[in-house]
């Protein structure tokens, strides 16, 4: 049982010196991430629903015939 205390220990503390080694963004950078990953996510969003929409309308035309 102390075995797994020590190494539940020993584990927190690496993760304490590690993270006082990560590089974290700046706000300013965090901000362009941030959008670069909402104007994509909004454009893939956009681009299949009209895929979609296309490929829903190549069936109507299909199966009416």
């Amino acid at each position: 049982m102390a075995s797994i205390v020590k190494k539940t220990g020993s584990f927190f503390r690496n993760v304490v010196i590690e993270m006082k080694k990560v590089s974290w963004p700046t706000r300013k950078e965090l901000v362009n991430y941030t959008a670069t990953v909402v104007v994509t996510v909004i454009f893939l969003a956009v681009f299949f629903l009209l895929i979609d929409l296309g490929i829903s309308e190549l069936l109507r035309l299909v199966t009416n015939e």
